[in-house]
């Protein structure tokens, strides 16, 4: 079993599965301290608990299979800060032979089904009885109609069958765009109302919510969504306010008006003047995009769903201008700064980025175009929120057919899309968290754990997840304080423990919290290395390694990947391998490591470092 499934029920995995006990023995490693977590990937064996968790009350670790229980005191001591915490009256019953969930060694990750916001379900209940207790997922789709007739028509009959598999309850809205972004209110069914925006203009999220009419649902009002509702404004589909509703509907009431405005939808009829580009305004569509969902509640889990046919070029977050002797800019001109477009529209897209973050949304990119669509710059927004892209020649290649119909689907083939997610991670003294490379955001949220370097993601130990799947997998990176503890063994707890927790919302809109907690053993790697080095896993340490050297390449100017692989892999064979000086055929390195040198030549002569002839896309 562990062959089949060496993530087994926690979904993690460690470069070292034993930890040297000082920063200075850890950095002789060479390879970091860094596990690799998938936060929700589903196991058949993980149980699923019908109430909320228990949490320490002095560093808020959830109860775990690790926690020391005393059955006669009715009381548990957190293996983290070592706090004696008093069990509730409903764990009365409590005793060695009647043991909760969380409790049994073998669940060592549970997940909880977190109880609603009552105050917010209740007053939508009361207006409108037939609404769902629950917030219901929100697909936004927006299309670049910058295309020719036959590529429109490939997209069209995708977004048909899209729109068909979504569930009853989704809500769908839809906005259109080329020289000009339309929104459109799928509301009102008996005539087609369309909304323009000008292509060439930055736009605000205040700005949007006033020319929609939304003004009024998009500032929340300080006393709280429950007496808003109370207060007059009419719920609708989970919203208060009368506005949200003329353009984000439930999937099943707005399959037809949907279909018919497919119907109707032309290509962008602006004239394009030989040896041009079309107009085509990615950006403020995008913005009008977030601005829109930004009417929402707060907590509402929502995708806009971008297809985009080609380059922007008009209006912020072009890449291009529009005259096709420009060609658009390759890895040579970003290196010698020679893009005029790429720094002013990265800026733009960190702005929708952050908007998106704070408002729980993720951006989806899905582009078909023989040339560049601008995804480079746009990958901060899509990173950040844990978006998908996909990138394909035409939307009538079956790359993006296919992966555009399983981002909808259900059963076996579903990606397991969840929403609005946030990531926290407890772990034991000295030990502290670098960052995480991965889709997530930092929330800047400080304590004893948070390392002075920064790797990815860092300063923090909690971070924004918009968006998550069953196979997001988060890189965390730690690193141990400096303070030399071998000196006292007796005081030291041979274990280590660290616990992720993942709170999202599911498919359903139910509010979920994923436990994890896992715990390793501290050695005295100054005494003997064999059981650091049996505990390296060569797998784990290959992807941390090519992770990092991603982001060093994106993040550090004049970063050469090639030589900083190469010394990280002689530093591992000189600490790690046996062999006699000036002998070269006395090397040998343990079985442990031999996977390890392949690994780090296939990613030297990879695209992921070569990136001569490649597009300037994002790595790993």
């Amino acid at each position: 079993m562990a062959t089949a499934d060496p993530e087994g029920i926690d979904g993690v995995r460690m470069t070292w599965n034993a930890w040297p006990r000082t920063k200075v023995e850890a950095s002789k490693c060479v390879i970091p301290l860094a596990a690799c977590i998938s936060p929700i990937r589903p196991h058949p064996d993980m149980p699923t608990l019908p109430y909320s968790p228990l949490r320490c009350k002095t560093c808020t670790a959830v109860l775990n299979s690790f926690a020391r229980v005393d059955f006669a005191a009715k009381l548990w001591i957190c293996p983290f800060c070592f706090q004696r915490n008093h069990f509730p009256p409903h764990y009365a019953m409590i005793s060695e032979t009647n043991l909760p969930g969380e409790l049994y060694p073998q669940y060592t990750t549970v997940q909880y089904v977190l109880p609603h916001l009552e105050s917010h379900s209740a007053a939508a209940h009361q207006r409108d009885p037939s609404s769902s207790p629950q917030p219901s997922p929100v697909f936004l789709f927006v299309l670049d109609t910058c295309m020719i007739e036959e590529e429109m028509g490939f997209v069209k009959s995708a977004l048909r069958r899209a729109i068909g598999l979504l569930p009853d309850n989704a809500l769908v809205g839809f906005v259109s765009y080329g020289t000009q972004v339309q929104v459109h209110e799928l509301g009102f069914s008996d005539m087609s109302k369309v909304y323009v925006f000008r292509g060439n203009k930055e736009i605000t999220k205040d700005q949007v919510l006033e020319q929609l009419g939304l003004g009024i649902t998009g500032r929340r009002p300080a006393v709280g969504a429950a007496s808003a509702a109370a207060g007059g404004f009419p719920v609708q589909n989970g919203f208060p306010g009368s506005g949200i509703n003329r353009f984000l509907l439930p999937a099943s009431d707005c399959e037809y008006t949907l279909n018919s405005l497919l119907d109707e939808l032309q290509t962008d009829q602006w004239p394009v003047p030989p040896g041009s580009r079309p107009s085509r305004c990615t950006g403020v569509a995008l913005s009008v995009a977030a601005g829109l969902l930004g009417a929402c509640l707060a907590g509402t889990g929502a995708r806009i769903i971008t297809l985009v046919g080609g380059p922007c070029t008009e209006g912020p977050g072009s890449i291009v201008s529009k005259d096709l002797s420009d060609p658009v800019r390759s890895h040579k001109d970003l290196d010698k700064d020679a893009a005029p477009y790429f720094k002013k529209a990265v800026k733009f897209y960190e702005g929708i980025a952050q908007q998106l973050v704070s408002q729980g949304h993720v951006l989806d990119v899905f582009a078909s175009a023989l040339d560049q669509v601008g995804v480079a710059e746009m990958k901060v927004a899509i990173e950040k929120t844990g978006g998908l892209v996909v990138l394909a020649e035409s939307f009538g290649h079956s790359v993006f057919k296919d992966s555009f119909k399983r981002v909808f689907e259900e059963g076996e083939q579903s990606l397991g899309l969840c929403f609005n997610g946030t990531f926290q991670i407890n772990c034991s003294k000295d030990i502290k968290i670098q960052g995480i490379i991965g889709p997530c955001t930092s929330l800047e949220k400080k304590g004893p754990a948070v390392a002075d370097t920064t790797i990815g993601e860092g300063n923090t130990t909690e971070w924004k997840m918009c968006g998550l799947d069953k196979s997001t997998c988060l890189t965390v990176f730690f690193d141990l304080s400096s303070s030399d503890r071998s000196n006292t063994p007796g005081a030291v707890n041979p274990q280590l423990y660290l616990q992720f927790l993942t709170s999202y919302q599911n498919t359903d809109g139910q509010k979920m919290l994923r436990v994890t907690t896992v715990t390793r053993a501290w050695i005295d790697t100054a005494v003997s290395s064999e059981e650091l080095v049996q505990g390296f896993d060569q797998e784990t340490a290959a992807v941390v390694m090519a992770r990092k050297t991603s982001l060093k390449m994106e993040t550090e100017e004049s970063f050469d990947a090639t030589r900083w692989l190469d010394r990280s892999l002689i530093r591992l064979c000189s600490k790690f391998g046996d062999y006699r000086k000036d002998d070269p055929t006395s090397f040998t390195l343990n079985p442990c490591f031999s996977l390890f040198p392949q690994f780090m030549f296939n990613l030297r002569r990879s695209q992921f470092v070569q990136v001569l002839t490649a597009s300037p896309l994002f790595p790993l």
